[in-house]
């Protein structure tokens, strides 16, 4: 089992970082002192967990961290300056601060620092999360040491219940639409008026067509809403429950 650091001072590190397209460098200091920030560590950049379940997760409740008065959420991963950049533009992770740790430093003073020849991937960073002081690190959930990647306590909604344990989740809304459709318009303004965060799932992008529509929602037009994974339905349906809510 990785060793835990809770109760230490995090370590004093420089990270080189990209902002603007211009080379800076933010220390330690800079991102803990004085502050309440979430860390979450991951192997890398674009890989399929890190990009499919632990950063978006992160991401999403990022304003629920903040309401109970974290003042960042970090994601690091032992990659280049220039691939970080390139995933948080990739994943739209606007609520989120990516710092790269190229040269494994922080890592390593962590004792996080763990060797994946076999993947071609050298020296990445063990996934873990933990939740810092003004630069004490007050818990850490750092996933078994087992073979492969495990994912099962490092998560966001594990950090998000520690901090409080009976905390609401905010609902997981799925908006299906299409370019120029008034009632998925209609549909997004009855959402945004309530306060809901969703997810839009736009028809021509990224390949998706109405086949894709018909199979995953079993409905031929739009918008198609999906609130905790049930189906509401279009803008009419959706402003009836919201009614009656």
């Amino acid at each position: 089992m990785l060793a835990s650091s809770e109760g230490k001072q995090v370590p004093q590190v420089t990270f080189p970082i990209r902002r603007d397209n211009e080379w800076r460098k933010i220390t330690t200091d800079e991102l803990f002192a004085q502050q309440t920030v979430v860390l979450f560590a991951l192997p890398g950049a674009f890989t399929p967990t890190c990009s499919s379940t632990h950063l978006p997760r992160y991401n999403e409740l990022a304003p629920v961290f903040k309401e109970l008065g974290v003042d960042r959420v970090i994601c690091l991963s032992v990659n280049d300056p220039f691939v970080m950049q390139s995933w948080a533009e990739d994943q739209h992770a606007d609520n989120i601060e990516f710092i790269p740790d190229g040269n494994g430093e922080f890592s390593r003073a962590m004792g996080m620092l763990v060797n994946k020849q076999e993947l071609g991937f050298g020296d990445r960073s063990w996934r873990y999360s933990m939740l810092v002081s003004n630069g004490t690190i007050e818990k850490m959930f750092i996933e078994p040491d087992q073979p492969g990647d495990p994912f099962e306590v490092s998560d966001a909604d594990t950090m998000l219940h520690y901090i409080k344990p009976d905390v609401s989740l905010p609902a997981r809304v799925s908006l299906f639409t299409k370019p120029g459709c008034p009632h998925c318009a209609r549909a997004k303004t009855l959402l945004q008026d309530r306060g809901y965060r969703f997810e839009e799932i736009k028809l021509g992008a990224g390949g998706l067509s109405y086949s894709t529509l018909q199979a995953v929602t079993g409905q031929g037009t739009t918008p198609q809403v999906f609130i905790d994974g049930q189906r509401v339905g279009g803008a009419d349906e959706l402003e009836a429950l919201l009614a009656g809510r």
